[in-house]
């Protein structure tokens, strides 16, 4: 039997296990990728872990998140990430250069190879044939000093595409279609693998919108393979070198297939407050638009605000509507300036921000009270935008530019019926990309620092202690369903700054929710969360499980857990038990939650079956879904802890296995 594109990489880096759907795999990382809020806390880790110098064939660090530095906290953080790339051998991209995903795609990422990144959206390079996977930062920090990555073998998915996409369909359109089949929830566990005669019609910047956005499903990673497409791209690149073909056998078997015929699509656009939440813009269409904007790492490339560049040539957006471009990269600003476009979008009444993550995340740009937003962003989830009460859709670059021209959600197809000039603008690639100035992009062997800064704001990572005979306490919070690490760690800019500094930014968890919950944890002495489905989708942020552990959280009680913050709960000692949702139901916040059995011995004996004691009246049952691996690791109290015990024994600090 064939393989299909996934197993063959896969296969190529094995390093522990079998690939059977889920069974526990080691794999070889050669890449990877971490940007300025979860960079800091790698590097400390990397430091703490007593390791000399990166093993990977790259490393990357990108300052894309905190670009605007509103505070010497975030400058500081930035130099100690130079220093940190200079001591211990990372590329360095300095603030400015552009967001991790887009500078990495342009300059690193390259078919056949592995890479982890401590970024939910590190699978972006997926559309060059690059099997990348999002992961918490410990987890890259142990890969960066050569150990092996670990992961329950995911299902492989063919998403087969047929057909071509018609005029004013876009590659947005494709993620947003399979979202509205699929939900947030409909890749857990999975990689979605491109297939079928579809997959050649489209670039490589339109697959990775795809892949980039794939995260929103809850996917491992999503991967198309490396073809002419592919070659293309990487030849007006300047880096042939780094092409190599690969697909899946002919004979390839997948665990599922989803067909999607590309001829059938239209534009969609995602309301709020959820990616899945997706209907077709006409559906929507006359609702008054007060913002507009193009960028992020999904829709943020030269290719994608080329579109709309030509759709406001000659023309300008409505006088109620602002319109904002925030260009991926350094580069996309720079072609977009050289070729004219940047004078026509301004001329149009445009503002150009500079190549951040920022408004994505809260930081800049942030809506009115009361107003809709248009974003060709990845996420809309409540709150996310900075404004608590916030209502933004997302949509492609096409459908964005025809809301800012008219004032109001409209089908470009529409907006071009009633113009009668307005061609659809299409995907066009340049001849070749221009070779930019490359002095935003530090090179190992050009480091400026050989040794770490650490700013007053940059403290230590905080070590949890073996996991005890007993575990439980106060039931502190109990949430619904999705709930996401910006909810249990916000990404604003007051909050951002504080990300080398745990005990100032534990003061911050799930204080979108309840405002005085880190104040009672404290108080309490430690305790229990309950949550419902999908507890902790979206970003990887690691601090979202190191805060709570800060805290004295010691378990979460959920229906089910996102892959990544699932991972991050282990790797900080907090015990994750699935419950079903009769148990949910009947659990109160205020109820004291005792784990009946001895936690420690059940944990490292195997267990997977654990009593949870509510208030001393009844009696529920909590799964433990664990390697033996994973188990090893709580019951040390942590991934860190755990490779140091292996360290101080003699072992090798990164295996932790």
């Amino acid at each position: 039997m064939g393989q299909t594109l996934t197993e063959k990489i896969l296969d190529n880096h094995l390093v522990d296990g079998e690939l059977t759907p889920g069974e526990e795999i080691g794999i070889e990382i050669d890449q990877v990728l971490t940007q300025d809020t979860t960079g800091t806390l790698v590097w400390l880790q990397f430091e703490a872990l007593d390791l000399d110098d990166v093993q990977t064939d790259l490393a990357a660090q990108y300052c894309d998140h905190q670009t605007y530095q509103f505070d010497f906290k975030n400058t500081d953080d930035h130099r100690f990430l130079r220093s940190a790339a200079g001591t211990f051998g990372a590329h360095f991209s300095r603030p400015g250069n552009g967001i991790c995903h887009n500078v990495h795609k342009e300059n690193f990422a390259a078919p056949g190879k592995t890479m982890l990144g401590s970024d939910s959206h590190t699978p972006t390079p997926g559309g060059l044939g690059e099997l990348a996977i999002g992961a918490g930062g410990l987890d890259v920090a142990v890969a960066m000093g050569g150990g092996a990555y670990y992961i329950d073998m995911p299902e492989v998915v063919s998403v087969r595409l047929e057909g071509a996409l018609p005029e004013w369909a876009t590659a947005k359109d494709v993620i947003l279609e399979l979202l509205r089949r699929l939900s947030v929830k409909g890749g857990v566990g999975k990689v979605l693998e491109y297939t079928g005669p579809g997959v050649e019609t489209l670039t490589v910047p339109e697959r990775t919108t795809i892949t980039n956005m794939g995260t929103e499903l809850g996917a491992t990673t999503s991967i198309f393979p490396s073809d002419h497409q592919t070659r293309d791209y990487l030849e007006r690149l300047g880096r042939d070198d780094d092409f190599v073909e690969i697909g899946p056998d002919e004979d390839a078997e997948y665990d599922d297939e989803i067909v999607v015929d590309l001829a059938d699509l239209e534009p969609l656009i995602a309301t709020p407050s959820m990616p899945d939440s997706v209907v077709p813009v006409s559906d929507v269409a006359g609702t008054t638009v007060d913002q507009v904007m193009i960028g992020s790492c999904t829709n943020g490339g030269y290719e994608d605000i080329l579109p709309a560049a030509k759709m406001l040539d000659g023309r300008t957006i409505e006088k109620k509507t602002e319109m904002i471009v925030a260009p991926g990269s350094k580069k996309a600003s720079e072609m977009l300036a050289r070729q004219g476009w940047t004078a026509e979008l301004m001329a149009a009444g445009v503002n150009f921000s500079e190549s951040t993550c920022g408004a994505c995340i809260g930081i800049g740009h942030v809506p009115a009270s009361d107003s809709v937003s248009l974003r060709t962003f990845n996420r809309n989830f409540e709150g996310r935008s900075g404004l608590e009460d916030d209502s933004v859709y997302l949509c492609s670059p096409e459908v964005a530019a025809a809301a800012a021209i008219k004032g109001e959600i409209i089908d470009p197809r529409t907006l071009a019926e009633e113009l009668d000039d307005l061609e659809a603008p299409g995907v066009e690639l340049p001849e070749t990309y221009i070779e930019s100035s490359d002095a935003d992009l530090i090179a190992p062997d050009e480091a400026v620092d050989d040794e770490l800064i650490k700013g007053p704001n940059i403290a230590d990572v905080p070590l949890k202690d073996p996991l005890e005979t007993a575990v439980g306490g106060e039931a502190l919070l109990k949430m619904g369903d999705n709930v996401t690490t910006d909810h249990i760690l916000p990404a604003t800019q007051d909050v951002l700054m504080y990300r080398s500094n745990i005990p100032k930014l534990s003061e911050f968890t799930l204080s979108r929710i309840d405002e005085t919950f880190s104040q009672r944890a404290l108080e309490a002495d430690g305790g229990v969360l309950v949550a419902g489905e999908n507890y902790g989708q979206g970003s990887s942020r690691e601090h979202a499980a190191l805060c709570p552990m800060y805290l004295g959280i010691e378990t979460v009680l959920a229906q089910s857990f996102a892959r990544i913050h699932k991972a991050n709960l282990f790797n900080f000692g907090i015990v994750p038990l699935e419950i079903d949702e009769d148990t949910y139901e009947r659990i109160e916040q205020g109820d004291d939650i005792e784990i009946v059995d001895n936690a420690a011995d059940a944990v490292r004996s195997g267990q997977e079956k654990f009593t949870i004691r509510v208030n001393g009246d009844w009696d529920a049952s909590g799964h433990l879904d664990a390697s033996e691996r994973e188990r090893e690791i709580l019951a040390a109290g942590g991934k860190l802890s755990h490779t140091k015990m292996q360290h101080d024994e003699g072992g090798a600090a990164p295996a932790d296995d």
